[in-house]
């Protein structure tokens, strides 16, 4: 190994120490890196930028899109409720369900757009129970991972290592590797992960709480809902439509044909027409707004002149100036005299016990209000309010929009899967987003909101360190290396094998360790007289068991933002689960074919 691939080391083992510290963001960490890099002359800036142009970056990419789509038409929360069941339900089942849906999926769509569809319903699930993401959404990367070992559809990986061995077998006159022959392996090594996920994982994993308490916010909003005619919610308790786990609300009285009913209780049947009355914080108001079967109130809210779908929540503090004080809300004409609606009122804390255009507005009264996207703009400086801003990730949800989402969502699985057409994920990718925009189930300006840059700058700072291990030749130093400790030994060729494909997995992204080591271990294989099946399915599970660090695999990357992970957290939770499937691998592979 020349000087070069010194450097690209030291560069390297640099980067890691500065994402196991955690003092700066994974994506400053790596792009220094590749600056470096580029600096030292490792790389040319062409070659440190063209992990952006790779497929796999634009294909993430695209699936933030569709993932909003699906957010915005209340599909996710749907599919979040089919999946957990009810938010009362125990969070070690609730776990247990993710995890094992995951990895069944996940052996036949591909686990990025699966992973990138999960996440918001873990989310959603999660803060409706009170439990930390944290708990939930590194399990539910590393099921994904499991699950995509047991077809050759599974992931990306073992669609590369297979190619590559139908080029030997073809070249050999030998039989390619089956759909499901893998399975052989996977199989095994899926269900001690899913065990040691289930058993163990739980008391490694970190519990991260948002820096603020919601369920401590001293604003107690309000706000009247109404059960829609014809709706799902009919018939159902209060417990079973999930009315009473969104957590700092509660539901405080019923009013039914005149009648009020205080102190409801879980077994309450909802009927049509039903009015609501919630008290909570403005998160709660907020989800409240997005539960299907439920609209506001207020008959105003129709009244609006700009499309619901381009309309904001705003939270408006009434100064003592305001022509509103002391005036009812109906009195004060808010809609005509503001173009906005008050859907919830908070007083200092108090429950005000009256319909919302009754209310006698006060002095430093906050109102939350469904406004034009202009209206925080347009009253940021007026005499009427104190504070005027918008409730950020909020956009009224569109329901009936939902199974059109769904039915794109479809196409997409289907056409990435099975490649008609020569569709690629990507290709289906980008066909999903503009259908979802064309058919209006989200905004072009959702859209540009939804992609997360963040992580698409570390995927692609981890493909540029990855060109730099290949480009000075580092990688084949390491992997040659390795395999040059095995001698003749199959198993110990097995063995070596597996752990440096784990090893250059974890620093330089799936795909690229199976490339690099399926060429070296044909070379060693051909020179030790070995078969090489047996090495290429090793070479397959261990590219795609990329636990211990969060650039090994994407999966892991789109989960460390949302779940508020450290570098050390994959280290502490994914160290003993590669140990787990190195162990499981090596075992089972001579037992299904012979190291000979």
């Amino acid at each position: 190994m020349d000087v070069q691939g010194w450097l690209t080391l030291g560069v390297i083992v640099l980067a890691l120490a500065g994402l196991a510290s955690g003092r700066a963001g994974a994506d400053l960490v790596l792009v220094g890196a590749v600056s470096v890099l580029v600096f030292l002359g490792v790389l040319t800036p062409g070659q440190a930028l063209s992990g952006m142009a790779s497929t796999g970056v634009a294909t993430v990419g695209v699936l933030y899109i569709v993932v909003a789509g699906l957010v915005e038409t209340g599909a996710v929360r749907w599919g979040a409720q089919v999946l957990f069941g009810k938010p009362t339900g125990s969070v070690r089942v609730g776990a247990a369900r993710l995890t094992g849906v995951a990895a069944v999926m996940s052996g036949f769509v591909n686990n990025t757009p699966l992973v990138a569809l999960l996440i918001p319903a873990v989310q959603d699930w999660c803060r409706r129970r009170g439990v930390s993401v944290s708990r939930m959404l590194m399990p539910l990367s590393y099921a994904a991972i499991l699950g995509g070992t047991t077809t050759l559809i599974g992931t990306s990986t073992n669609l590369v290592v297979s190619g590559a061995w139908q080029e030997h077998a073809d070249a050999n006159g030998l039989a390619r590797m089956g759909m499901f022959e893998i399975a052989w392996v996977g199989v095994p090594v899926m269900l001690v992960g899913l065990c040691y996920l289930f058993f163990v994982a739980p008391r490694l994993l970190p519990e991260r709480k948002p820096v603020l308490d919601v369920q401590h916010d001293p604003r107690s909003y309000t706000t009247e809902m109404i059960v829609e005619t014809g709706s799902a919610l009919v018939g159902k308790t209060i417990e079973g439509a999930g009315l009473r786990q969104l957590p700092g609300l509660y539901l405080a009285e019923i009013e039914r044909e005149g009648q009020l009913f205080a102190a409801v209780g879980p077994d309450e049947v909802l009927r049509a027409e039903d009015r609501l009355v919630f008290v909570g914080i403005v998160d709660s108001v907020v989800d409240l707004q997005r539960i299907r079967g439920l609209k506001p109130a207020t008959d105003q809210v129709v009244k609006l002149g700009e499309p619901r779908p381009q309309r904001v929540l705003v939270e408006a503090v009434v100064s003592n100036t305001s022509p509103l004080v002391g005036r009812t809300i109906r009195e004060g004409r808010f809609r005509s005299r503001y173009g906005a609606v008050v859907i919830a009122v908070a007083r200092n804390g108090e429950r005000v016990n009256k319909k919302i255009g009754d209310i006698a507005v006060r002095a430093g009264d906050t109102l939350l209000l469904e406004a034009p996207r202009a209206f925080a703009e347009q009253h940021k400086n007026s005499r009427d309010f104190f504070l005027v801003s918008e409730v950020s990730d909020f956009s009224p949800v569109r329901h009936e929009k939902a199974l059109i989402a769904i039915g794109i969502l479809a196409l997409m699985i289907v056409l990435a899967t099975t490649g008609v057409f020569g569709f690629t994920m990507l290709h289906a990718g980008v066909l999903a987003a503009g259908l979802l925009i064309v058919t209006r189930c989200l905004s072009g300006y959702q859209a540009r909101r939804a992609v997360d840059w963040q992580v698409l700058v570390v995927i692609a700072a981890s493909l540029a360190l990855g060109r730099a291990l290949h480009e000075s030749d580092a990688a084949t130093a390491l992997g040659n290396g390795l395999l040059g400790l095995a001698g003749r030994s199959p198993m110990l060729t097995l063995a070596l094998v597996y752990l440096a494909t784990m090893l250059l997995t974890e620093i330089v992204t799936n795909n690229a360790a199976a490339v690099l080591m399926f060429t070296i271990t044909q070379a060693a294989a051909e020179a030790a007289g070995l078969d090489l099946r047996p090495l290429a399915i090793a070479i397959m599970m261990a590219a795609s068991a990329s636990f211990s660090t969060p650039i090994g695999y994407q999966t892991n990357l789109m989960v460390m933002g949302p779940g508020g992970y450290k570098f050390s957290d994959f280290l502490r939770v994914g160290v003993p689960l590669n140990a787990l499937c190195m162990l499981v691998t090596i075992v089972v592979i001579p037992m299904v074919w012979p190291l000979r």
